[in-house]
This record gives structure tokens, C-alpha cells and sequence, in this order.
């Protein structure tokens, strides 16, 4: 089966800066696959590429088994990828209703009330504005937006952006489930290490732009000095994921 995301050595970034480097990633339908750093690491930056909205400036990159490099992000849309950008991407002089109205494609085999049956909280907001919304029921109807959409990947970028640690607790084990039971490929691009790493297959580790630990979530978890260090970007970090087969 074509992996959704295959990326090898892949270098992105602005003009002609490379701000990410050497990046291996894979991802299958039905898997969870957190990319993991600090601010500034690169996460977003490597998000935006595989949407195709940053160049790709070295290696290569397949995105639904057909190459990213020289397309435009509605063209990548097209192939099934819904992403869920930071600021969430809702129309927030809309409401509910109709904000998931407009991400349902008249192709899509997913109806509203399918979606629904994921964040039950909204069923009461229905006729509400976005912007009138919590902050974790915003998050709700950005996913619910992603998944109505009827893709076969979904990448979220900082999902626990603003939202109280009790929020990303709740929401990260949905976004499992979904994965779970319609096949979905999910990237998570996350600060919150420990919520994603509870819910994720796998994950990788960025830190200035380089991968720096890289494994299944349990190998990563196991290891949490090295997990916190390399999350830093301390080079000491780098050696003990060389030595421990993180890396």
C-alpha cells in the first residue's frame, strides 16, 4: 500500500533557506504520527511543505503517492488532505452549522451528523458563531471542519494551542479513535509531548530544523531524559539518541 506522506532527506524552508533538514518520514492510512519540538524547531514549517504551501528544496516528497514539489495546496487538498492550520481556520462570523457546511464537499461521503458523533458538544452549538465559542470548542469544530471534509490524511498543526491541559486531554483521544475507525491518516504537530505521545503510533523529534530522536511512541516515551533533552536540542542529547537507537 503507497504510504500517505513519504518524505526522504527532505530539505524545506523560505526562498532559498533551508530551515528544515534531512527529514525521513513516513505515514499509513490508519496511524498517528506526531512531529515533536520546541518553538522555532521547524514543525510548521515541515506541515506547510507537505501541504504544499512551502517549497521543497531538496530530496523528496510524495503526498498521497504523488510528488509535492511544483504544486499548489488546493491541488494537495484535492488528493484527500484536510489540514487544521494554528489559528484553526474558521470562519468566526459563521456559525457552526455553517462553517461545517462549507468544508463538506458535494463529493464527500460524510455527513455533518457523522462528524457530530465525534464532538457531541457541538450538537448544541450548532446555530452559534465560531467566534462566540471556548477555545476548545473551536478546536472541536476545526477538526470536525478537517474530517467533513471526507480526507484520507489530516495534519494538525499545535492543536493544543492555547487550551487548557485538561482540553488536550480530552480532544487527543478523539483524534485517535477517528484514526482508528475511518482509516485516517493523522500528522500531529505538537508542543504537548506526553498528550501526543499517549495517543500517537509514532513520532519524530525536531529541534533547529534536524530531526533529533525518532521512534514508535512507547520507545519514546520510555526514554523520557533523553525525549526532554533532545526536545531542547542539546547536542549531548543527539550522542545518547545515536548510542540508544533513537536516532
Amino acid at each position: 500500500m503507497t504510504a500517505l506522506i513519504d518524505a526522504r532527506e527532505l530539505r524545506c524552508g523560505y526562498g532559498r533557506l533551508a530551515v528544515v533538514r534531512d527529514v525521513d518520514l513516513t505515514l499509513e492510512a490508519g496511524e498517528v504520527v506526531c512531529v515533536l519540538g520546541a518553538n522555532g524547531a521547524g514543525k510548521s514549517t515541515l506541515l506547510q511543505t507537505l501541504a504544499g504551501a512551502q517549497a521543497v528544496l531538496g530530496g523528496t516528497l510524495s503526498v498521497m503517492g504523488e510528488p509535492v514539489r511544483g504544486r499548489r495546496p488546493y491541488q494537495v487538498a484535492r488528493r484527500g488532505v484536510s489540514v487544521v492550520p494554528e489559528g484553526r481556520g474558521l470562519f468566526y462570523r459563521l456559525s457552526v452549522a455553517d462553517n461545517l457546511r462549507l468544508r463538506r464537499h458535494r463529493r464527500s461521503t460524510v455527513e455533518i451528523r457523522d462528524v457530530l458523533d465525534y464532538f457531541p458538544a457541538l450538537n448544541g452549538l450548532l446555530r452559534r458563531k465560531a467566534g462566540l465559542l471556548s477555545g476548545g470548542e473551536q478546536q472541536m469544530l476545526a477538526v470536525a471542519g478537517a474530517l467533513v471534509a471526507d480526507p484520507r490524511l489530516i495534519m494538525l498543526d499545535e492543536m493544543s494551542l492555547g487550551l487548557a491541559p485538561i482540553i488536550v486531554e480530552q480532544l487527543l483521544p478523539i483524534v485517535r479513535t477517528i484514526a482508528d475507525e475511518r482509516g485516517v491518516g493523522v500528522l500531529l504537530v505538537e508542543q504537548h509531548v506526553r498528550a501526543a505521545l499517549q495517543i500517537a503510533d509514532r513520532g519524530i523529534v525536531l529541534a533547529h530544523g534536524e530531526v533529533v530522536a525518532q521512534g514508535t511512541a512507547i520507545e519514546l516515551r520510555r526514554d523520557a531524559e533523553l525525549l526532554e533533552a533532545s526536545y531542547l536540542g542539546d547536542e549531548a542529547a543527539i550522542a545518547a539518541a545515536e548510542g540508544s537507537g533513537l536516532l
